[in-house]
């Protein structure tokens, strides 16, 4: 069982950053002092030197053994309340990291944990770069912790990663938008929308996609049939409630993802509707959630197994043309996969519009 986090820094014990910040450099500046790197100034190497003897820091010892050779350890830190989402991130992470011989590092991150405390035990465990998927790839803070630690990352699932940052994405707004439009097609004018997390850049993107689908289909926008959930299931069901008790509730739901569509499709049948006959439930994502449940879901396909491994295998390119000292070769840092729109059982006519 993993130690908590609490324990990193018991009895004032003296972290990687302790030493950086009394050093005046960053820590991923410490780690090549201490693991005898030859890119490290002599000048800077005797500051780094004598704030670990000032500390009384001691670097882990195993950790040290690792620093050799061409071996290259991925972090990955994740924060994402969809068990589907993750499940599907920690497949196409793991696959890739065999395909490229390299080891992973698997960690949960909250928001309340302390981002740079989270950063300093990736380099305590020598991890070279960092995968960070939604929503910790819209975290100022932990992203800031490992700019400052010199470390690549891979952004994933977010269209607003600093400049400095590799980064994955699909067009949210523009899937957001081609469903919202299937769904008006299909004769449904009054469709609720069920947004992400607000921390969550891609909510506002889905949002935004929605809404333009609306006005060029000439369907007014009600702010009464958008409703916040979480991403979660749990606030799935409190948002379909929610929309479905309205004096004059939607004949579709569209949530932003997976586990709030199928939340929607349960609470529809706890109001005795009947899904796609009375109600039309969509998501986004395509997990493996939306074939597991009756009837299968409408959704947008976001490659989310084939993303973590393109990041994965971007990132482990980046690290060696670091380490060969070819970083002018690095080229692009952004990458934009491609989604679908995937239709199955969950959408039809409006009953008004029905045969």
């Amino acid at each position: 069982m993993k130690k908590p986090r609490a324990t990193r820094r018991q009895h004032n014990t003296p972290t990687i950053s302790d030493v950086a910040a009394r050093a005046g450099v960053s820590p991923m500046t410490v780690s090549r002092v201490i693991n005898a790197k030859e890119s490290v100034r002599e000048r800077t190497r005797e500051r780094v030197e004598a704030a670990i003897a000032a500390l009384n820091y001691a670097p882990n010892a195993a950790a040290r053994a690792l620093a050799g050779g061409d071996d290259i350890r991925i972090g990955l830190l994740h924060s994402n309340p969809s068990f589907a989402y993750l499940s599907a991130l920690l497949v196409g992470a793991l696959d890739q990291a065999s395909r490229s011989n390299v080891q992973l590092m698997v960690e949960k991150c909250d928001d309340a944990d302390d981002y740079r405390a989270v950063i300093d035990h990736l380099i305590a465990g020598r991890v070279d770069g960092v995968l960070l998927p939604a929503p910790l790839s819209d975290a100022a803070g932990i992203l800031e912790a490992i700019r400052d630690a010199e470390l690549p990352v891979v952004a994933m699932a977010t269209e607003h990663a600093p400049e400095w940052a590799l980064s994955i994405c699909i067009d949210d707004k523009r899937a957001a938008y081609e469903m919202t439009r299937h769904i008006g097609a299909l004769g449904h004018r009054r469709i609720g929308f069920i947004k992400g997390d607000p921390n969550q850049a891609a909510s506002g993107t889905r949002l935004a996609g929605y809404r333009r689908a609306l006005k060029d289909m000439g369907l007014p926008y009600d702010p009464k049939l958008v409703v916040n959930g979480l991403f979660s299931y749990r606030s799935g069901l409190d948002a379909a409630d929610v929309l479905l008790g309205l004096a004059d509730p939607p004949t579709a739901i569209f949530a932003s993802n997976d586990d709030m569509a199928a939340a929607s499709v349960a609470i529809a049948h706890r109001r005795g509707l009947e899904v796609p006959r009375d109600l039309t439930v969509c998501g986004f994502d395509d997990t493996a959630l939306a074939t597991t449940i009756w009837p299968e879901l409408t959704t947008i396909r976001q490659p989310v197994l084939d993303m973590a491994r393109i990041a994965l295998e971007r990132l482990v390119q980046v690290i060696r043309l670091q380490r060969a000292g070819r970083a002018d070769e690095i080229g692009q840092s952004h990458i934009r996969a491609e989604h679908a729109l995937i239709r199955r059982q969950s959408d039809a006519a409006p009953p008004a519009a029905g045969a």
